[in-house]
């Protein structure tokens, strides 16, 4: 790790800012934890580190709304520090942290815990989820005023839904009373349970399969239920243009929903489970060619409002079993600025709208003062090569979790720097 007492002068780099829309060649000068100016044209201080950044792209340190570290409870995938290593790496510095450890988070005390054991990391900020309900398990609401009072961004259940609908609507309702969104898991728990999407390859491959609309029929339920309580509500990893179509129509009303989703629905679609590629079970599941241009699409309209890893840890022995039996789920730390970039490559969205979806429009869907270029910020800031390629390979990856679908596959944008609070933790 660097200096942080040392003044760092970043000269040469394309600075994008994308809350302001700042997209220019330029300087960045950090003393000490901030960020001191930016532009054209900027002094040398005496005795500042120079970085000659010429041709590369100086952003936001990227702004994850969605990962599972491991810790506490299962270690053996991932642990706090693990994780830090890998976002680090990815140009991420600041990670919203599920509730599905164990215990889960439904204490106040866990959550000032996941914040400290970010902080001792030096190289990442941790945003703890609240357990929507005790122990995630869908039955009893938990006390939302303690954990969002102890620092708990939004309420979850993870990877799972939030089932009956009377108990949505508490938590809704409850979350409203305390300023606070909640995010769903969007799958009806009745309709899942299987391994793959429903349909002709998984009835190929002989996998019992999740209907696709198991997605939009949770969408649609939890919309209504967003008009009943004139609550918030957030949706995860959306995989479907029918769900997509319901909350761009919801938004167009004006109703509180957002959406995010994750590369792989965008960048895979089912035919990437292969021969029962177990690294490609994930939860939702790959879907259709047709549903995966459908995410890009929404990528380009804005309808969803960030990209998030998904990161979910596991270790060999989790993926080394049938398909239908091992644990869904991928790693993403890494991989989530150059899988995205693909989409800047294949001018299906520009590099301003693409940083802006792993920056600053996940820092406002909480209210998190993050993901901004400014006089005065904190300097948390990602120094990458757009054009530089790198092979993602499985068993190389940076931090515990190895567990990629992408594995194999060559990308563009290779992280070269990455600041946390103007100490240089990667690069």
């Amino acid at each position: 790790m660097s200096d942080p007492s040392r003044s760092t002068l970043i000269t040469g780099a394309r600075i994008i800012d994308p809350a302001s829309g700042h997209d220019a060649v330029g300087a960045l000068l950090i003393q000490e934890s901030k960020i001191v100016d930016f532009g054209a044209n900027l002094g040398r201080p005496d005795g500042a580190e120079i970085i000659d950044a010429d041709g590369l792209v100086l952003c936001p340190g990227l702004v994850d709304l969605r990962a599972s570290l491991g810790e506490p409870g299962f270690e053996y995938r991932e642990t706090i520090e693990s994780a830090a290593t890998a976002a680090s790496a990815g140009g991420i510095t600041t990670i919203a942290v599920l509730p599905d450890n164990a215990p889960s988070t439904d204490d106040a005390a866990l959550v000032r815990a996941l914040e400290s054991a970010g902080d001792a990391t030096g190289r990442i900020k941790l945003l703890p989820y609240g357990a929507a309900t005790r122990g995630c398990l869908g039955k009893t609401i938990a006390e939302y005023g303690l954990l969002r009072a102890a620092g708990a961004i939004a309420f979850t259940d993870g990877a799972r839904a939030i089932g009956p609908a009377a108990l949505m609507r508490r938590a809704l309702s409850y979350a409203q009373g305390f300023g606070a969104v909640i995010v769903q898991h969007p799958e009806d728990p009745s309709l899942a349970g299987g391994a793959a999407t429903e349909g002709a390859r998984a009835t190929l491959m002989g996998l019992p399969g999740i209907p696709a609309c198991a997605e939009a029929m949770m969408v649609a339920r939890d919309i209504r239920l967003v008009e009943l309580t004139g609550a918030k509500i957030h949706f995860a990893h959306v995989s479907t243009g029918e769900a997509l179509d319901l909350i761009r129509e919801a938004k167009g009303r004006g109703l509180a929903v957002t959406c995010d989703t994750a590369p792989p629905y965008f960048d895979l679609n089912e035919t990437a489970i292969g021969d029962f590629r177990t690294y490609a079970k994930l939860s939702p599941p790959l879907r259709t060619e047709a549903d995966r241009l459908a995410v890009v699409a929404a990528l380009a309209d804005g309808t969803i409002d960030a990209v998030v890893s998904d990161h979910q840890p596991r270790d060999a022995d989790d993926k080394r079993l049938p398909f239908a039996e091992a644990s869904p789920g991928a790693a993403g730390l890494a991989s989530l600025l150059a899988i995205t970039l693909a989409q800047v490559q294949g001018e299906a969205v520009s590099m301003l709208n693409a940083l802006a979806l792993l920056t600053a429009r996940p820092g406002r869907l909480f209210g998190l003062d993050t993901g901004r270029i400014g006089k005065g910020r904190p300097a948390d800031l990602c120094l990458f090569a757009p054009n530089r390629s790198w092979l993602i390979e499985a068993g190389k990856l940076p931090g515990k979790a190895q567990n990629t679908p992408f594995d194999g596959r060559v990308v563009e944008g290779v992280v070269v720097g990455t600041w946390k609070s103007g100490r240089r933790v990667f690069g």
